[in-house]
């Protein structure tokens, strides 16, 4: 369900995707990313997401969710009556700055680099108790395969691993009109083998502001909501559980399928090629 560090297990991930016009930010995608995470290395650990962002991403593009801990469990909850399955045709698609910012954010110490080869230097501002073991192999692998992405290294420990309220953050995005959920699946430490099966157990989640009237399904938000958090959530989402195995690969689906609610339309996205 993603990449980690080191040896862990992962389930009930559920990932939302969403493309809206910031009143501030202008266009943008937002991505929300939650799991169970098991860790199993002997230390700290630590969970990668690579991100389509067309430009250098801070601290700021992290949302605080606040109290609002279940507002991805209140999209899958607006969903969940539809019917889901994992589509037996499911299709696969071939495929600056490198200064890292480090900050804190819920549990995780999070490390922000363009270039992923740039993190060993900097591991050593991550507190000892949540400094991850790393292989160069797995950083060589994000910055031949994922050039133009920023990488998100989410640092954690054993004792605070069951308790992560969802990631938020939001990017502009390297194509606007293609929504790309980061899902590619290896968790030993090393670089993913792209030619593997894998099990997924995700919600796979997304919205559009241009959205119709009467698409998706409304999601029931708590009153008293942040406007800061409000200002990137939709109005409704649709979405599809996926379970058994899929080749490796991220969600991606084009815009216009979004719009037509087509979600038979979602591909698996391969990394480009060395």
């Amino acid at each position: 369900m993603c990449i980690s560090m080191d040896r862990a297990e992962f389930s009930g991930t559920t990932l939302y995707g969403g493309r809206l016009r910031h009143p501030v930010h202008g266009l943008v995608h937002v991505l929300g990313y939650q799991n169970t995470a098991v860790n199993l290395a002997d230390g700290p650990n630590a969970m990668l997401l690579h991100l389509p962002t067309a430009s250098r991403m801070t601290r700021e593009h992290f949302i605080p969710v606040g109290r609002t801990g279940d507002v991805l469990q209140r999209m899958v909850d607006a969903v969940r009556p539809v019917p889901v399955g994992m589509p037996d045709d499911i299709a696969w698609m071939g495929g600056e700055d490198s200064q890292v910012e480090v900050f804190e954010h819920d549990i995780y110490t999070v490390l922000l680099a363009a270039d992923p080869t740039r993190i060993p230097a900097a591991l050593g501002d991550v507190p000892r108790h949540k400094r991850p073991r790393l292989d160069p192999e797995l950083l060589t692998f994000y910055a031949e395969r994922y050039p133009a992405h920023t990488i998100a290294v989410c640092c954690f420990d054993n004792a605070e691993a069951q308790h992560a309220k969802p990631l938020l953050m939001w990017y502009s995005p390297l194509d606007p009109d293609r929504l790309t959920l980061p899902a590619l699946d290896c968790h030993t430490g090393k670089a993913p083998d792209l030619g593997a099966e894998v099990p997924v157990d995700h919600w796979v989640l997304l919205s559009t502001d241009e959205a119709p009237l009467g698409w998706g399904e409304p999601v029931d938000y708590p009153g008293g909501m942040r406007h800061h958090l409000r200002a990137f959530l939709p109005e409704t989402v649709v979405g599809a559980y996926y379970g058994g195995k899929l080749a490796n690969g991220d969600f991606s689906v084009t815009h216009d399928d979004l719009l037509a609610g087509d979600l038979d339309r979602i591909r698996r996205l391969r990394p480009i090629d060395e």
